[in-house]
């Protein structure tokens, strides 16, 4: 761990909440509390689950979690 006074710790989640940020609070307008934690929900299921990415060869995060190891 960093010292105190060092946020190297919230480098990671800064990024997510950007990319939540950029993805959807500003393409979609919420009307309600519970419609913006439902939403919210639903984002971070697609954010660990859903989303294809490059650096995994173009699988999900729970795809690459599941295949078998390489012997």
């Amino acid at each position: 761990m960093p010292r105190v006074g060092r946020c190297i710790d919230n480098g990671p989640m800064e990024g997510f909440f950007g990319i939540l940020k950029t993805e959807m609070f500003y393409l979609n307008p919420f009307h309600s509390e519970q419609e913006q934690r439902d939403a919210i929900d639903k984002y971070i299921d697609f954010y660990n689950n859903g989303r294809s990415q490059e650096n995994l060869n173009g699988m999900t995060p729970i795809q690459f979690r599941n295949q078998p190891l390489a012997a």
